[in-house]
């Protein structure tokens, strides 16, 4: 055994004496662990119950925000980020708050302006954060300059990432060896990291190669090491054991009900594992279980309907091939059957690699993961034999301009002219600090957004995103109101909806009556679907039946892409307004369909404008990546047939050349 843990003779109890050199540990459970297992849908009503619980554990931290959360309360939870902070500092008072910073990218999903990046970060300092789990998907730690000049005025810990990633099954080869990441730890001290975490997002990192790398950097470094990596593959709890064997001196893990499958390993086998060894983690295990047995009962049943229970196994070794970070691939999944493509996922795992060796072997990991895995549904859908990245995102083309950073190898030179070609900023890829180029946002924001954003936290949630953030502080302020579907359910909700889904599947929905009619020739059969479960209802009218014709919805139109107008809150909140639907096309007019289903950007051009084929009419949304729709004619606009924030379908008309 490593003279790092050594067994020691003692008594197991709970004040058991302190070991020699304990293993800190951070807890995920509410951001990382809900992010991972039930898209970052977890409510702050939710954690409350246990708050107060975990303080007394004894964490080094618990992370609470960052990541997916910021996007996912404002946009499907109808909840303020920044309340959450301020709500659970009155309940955690102990124990300091860590979040997940990706850095210039905040947390978004491209680099914002650097009056933007210093706002968000002074104010998260503000509301409750103290530290800065910081990341550039690219490494590209130029990207880190800004952020940690505030991290560091508002006297918070930054702990700065080195994203794991690999071009092999195991650590080596030209690109990502140990060269490699002890050469980033080295950068990260040389801008005062605090802490140093590698960070394996994808579960890739084997035992021994965590042991190796820890062990390189505690050589050339005493800055504390921190590993983060996802339960995926199943190897985090062994790469867990050799690390703290080489001197790692944090790890994260999950409370167990939010642990495994493509969140992180659990605590609680963790704390036994280290029991009574000078690595021990002073932990109490009673404690521990009571926290579980809050979470089992009281807040996961909540969201099972969220969990993906598709497949037996916890362990997803497929992770290993791809290298597609969990949250990432159930994305994909939901994406392909959307579009009634599911039958293309291995085309698209066959594709993955390819269009990440073309974007220069870049990190898979948000926002980057998110570039190649659409970019590669993209050319899996519409490449042909004579054409490839036929549909180039928004985003990609930004990557091979420079906005997002240097990539590990250069991007594919025929990839890159291609993607250029037409480039608002220019056709040659800038080599500076990304953000350099960008102008400042948040005066701009201030004018777009007028009086609907109250005060400073309003206003750089609506700078970071612009299109769904109008939508929430129209919720927040009763401009409109919230739809149903960002309402919390209770437990009361869920006991009847698994008693209505254990009366369909025992046949008992509906008491057959002893005087039932015979059906008659207008009987018609439907599928209704309830939890993945679908039945076979036949339905017969009664009175005077009249063949049902559907009625043609009526056009939405779009006002052309400007600059909002301030919006003051109404003195009552209007209607809700009804689901976008597909509109009927213009007569003598070219259709522009969406080629998948997203959320309306903005338009390009007003009603009535000229157009040239190939000239952007809409920017289409699709799993957060911008898509813009070219005229498949030349014409004038006859007709936009949505409004920005809208929802689509795949085939909807979005507008109509004529």
């Amino acid at each position: 055994m490593s003279d790092q843990v050594k067994p020691t003779a003692m008594n197991y109890d709970a004040d058991r004496p302190a070991a020699e050199n304990p293993v800190k540990v951070m807890d995920l459970s509410l951001r990382d662990g809900h992010q991972s297992l039930f898209a970052t849908r977890g409510r702050t009503e939710d954690m409350i119950p246990v708050a107060e619980m975990m303080d007394e554990v004894g964490f080094w931290a618990i992370e609470t925000w960052g990541g997916a959360t910021f996007d996912t309360m404002h946009r499907f939870l109808n909840e303020d980020p920044w309340e959450r902070l301020r709500t659970l500092k009155r309940y955690i008072k102990k124990t300091p708050f860590s979040m997940l910073l990706r850095a210039q990218n905040l947390v978004g999903y491209r680099n914002y302006a650097d009056d933007l990046a210093y706002a968000f970060v002074d104010r998260a300092a503000e509301n409750g954060m103290d530290v800065f789990r910081t990341f550039d998907a690219l490494n590209d730690y130029r990207n880190f300059e800004t952020v940690v000049k505030q991290i560091k005025k508002s006297g918070k810990h930054f702990q700065g990432c080195i994203c794991y990633t690999l071009t092999e099954p195991r650590l080596g080869g030209e690109v990502y060896n140990l060269d490699y990441y002890v050469n980033k730890a080295k950068a990260l001290d040389d801008m005062g990291a605090d802490s140093i975490c590698i960070k394996d997002m994808a579960g890739l990192i084997a035992p021994y190669d965590a042991y190796a790398i820890v062990k390189a950097i505690k050589e050339v470094s005493k800055t504390p090491v921190h590993l983060h990596s996802h339960f995926t593959s199943g190897m985090s709890p062994m790469s867990h054991l050799k690390a703290i064997e080489a001197g790692c001196d944090i790890v994260d893990t999950c409370m167990t009900p939010y642990a495994y499958r493509t969140a992180h390993a659990a605590l609680e086998p963790l704390v036994m594992a280290l029991l009574g060894t000078n690595r021990d983690t002073g932990f109490d295990i009673k404690k521990l279980a009571a926290i579980n047995e809050v979470l089992e009962k009281e807040v996961m049943p909540k969201y099972k309907h969220l969990m993906d229970d598709s497949k037996i196994s916890i362990i997803d070794i497929n992770v290993l091939l791809h290298q597609t970070p969990g949250g990432m691939l159930s994305n994909l999944v939901n994406q392909l059957r959307e579009m009634d493509a599911l039958d293309k996922i291995d085309q698209v795992y066959k594709e993955l690699p390819k269009v990440r060796k073309d974007l220069g072997q870049i990190p898979l990991v948000t926002p980057t993961s998110q570039i190649v895995g659409i970019q590669t549904v993209n050319n899996v859908l519409f490449d042909t034999p004579e054409e490839r990245y036929k549909m180039i995102t928004a985003q990609v083309k930004d990557l091979c301009y420079g906005l997002y950073g240097k990539t590990a190898v250069p991007i594919d030179a025929e990839l890159q002219k291609k993607a250029l070609k037409g480039y608002p900023r220019g056709e040659t890829p800038i080599t500076c600090r990304p953000a350099e180029v960008l102008e400042p946002e948040m005066e701009k924001a201030k004018a777009e957004i007028g009086d609907l954003a109250k005060d400073i936290d309003d206003l750089v949630l609506y700078a970071i995103y612009p299109v769904t953030g109008k939508k929430f502080l129209e919720w927040k302020y009763g401009v409109t109101p919230a739809p149903p579907e960002v309402q919390p359910i209770t437990l009361d909700d869920v006991k009847k909806r698994d008693s209505l889904v254990a009366k369909a599947k025992a046949g008992k929905l509906v008491e057959p009556k002893a005087d039932a009619p015979e059906k008659s020739e207008n009987v018609r059969t439907f599928n209704v679907f309830v939890d993945g479960e679908y039945f076979s209802v036949d339905v017969d009218p009664t009175g005077d039946f009249q063949p049902m014709v559907a009625a043609a919805p009526v056009a939405r139109a779009a006002a052309p892409a400007a600059a909002p107008k301030a919006a003051a809150p109404a003195a009552a909140p209007k209607a809700a307004a009804a689901p976008a639907a597909a509109p009927v096309a213009v007569e003598g007019g070219t259709p522009l369909t969406a080629p998948m289903p997203g959320m309306v950007v903005k338009y390009e051009v007003a009603e009535g404008a000229e157009v040239k084929a190939g000239d952007t009419v809409v920017v289409l949304e699709a799993m957060k990546m911008e898509n813009n729709l070219a005229a498949p004619c030349d014409g004038v606009v006859k007709q936009l047939c949505f409004a920005s924030g809208d929802s689509v379908t795949k085939d909807a008309v979005l507008a109509v050349i004529g």
